[in-house]
């Protein structure tokens, strides 16, 4: 899709009320049980959405939401954000909730901030028993839609010295699951004194936000 038809496509999404203020996006990041560190990057969100904003010229929440996977809410959030680096654990109302919100045209994106691996792929099968978590290809348009990833996923941090990763699960088609592993995009999107990375390095991962957030608005 070119860059001239996104545009008018996020513009409408800015539009989309009838009457009063333009409608705001924002990021609901997804507070979840278990014990993991749901809330860890707190400046993340807001850097990455200032950023959308200056790059789509979407209207922008200069803050994140926060949701609970049972809260009735969490319908009114079109695309969720799930990070840490220890255990999650949904009840089976979340699990019922976050499946009706996914198939009913939701997005979630789960970004590993290390040590979350083992403890997310046991809960996306517990979502999705019957779907395969699938490694993207890197000519997937959720690397291209906006800015170009030739090569997939930006690399942040290392870790465990695997090469970044993104996975998907799809439902009728539909990417409604985008895990990003061995990436640590949220570190990249904190502010700079947090991890003092390189800016080309912070100004890759903040690239590869926007491109999740627009395939997520316009597929």
């Amino acid at each position: 899709m070119r860059r001239t038809a996104l545009y008018l496509l996020l513009g409408l999404f800015c539009s989309i009320r009838a009457a009063g203020p333009p409608a705001e996006f924002t990021i609901a990041r997804l507070h979840y049980g278990g014990g993991g560190d749901w809330y860890s990057d707190p400046s993340s969100l807001p850097n990455l959405l200032r950023f959308l904003g200056d790059a789509t010229g979407m209207c922008v929440s200069t803050d994140e939401a926060v949701v609970e996977p049972a809260d009735p809410e969490l319908f009114n959030y079109p695309y969720l954000y799930l990070t840490g680096h220890g255990n999650v654990r949904f009840t089976p109302l979340e699990l019922e909730q976050l499946r009706r919100y996914l198939d009913g045209g939701g997005f979630l994106h789960i970004d590993d901030n290390y040590g979350l691996d083992p403890y997310i792929r046991r809960e996306i099968e517990r979502i999705y028993p019957d779907e395969e978590l699938l490694e993207l290809p890197f000519d997937h348009p959720i690397y291209h839609c906006f800015y170009d990833f030739p090569d997939g996923p930006p690399k942040v941090h290392e870790h465990d010295g695997e090469p970044p990763q993104g996975y998907g699960v799809f439902r009728d088609g539909r990417l409604v699951i985008f895990y990003t592993h061995e990436c640590d995009l949220g570190d990249g999107w904190e502010d700079p004194k947090v991890h003092n990375d390189p800016e080309d390095i912070r100004e890759a991962a903040l690239k590869m936000g926007v491109n999740i957030v627009v395939y997520a608005l316009t597929h």
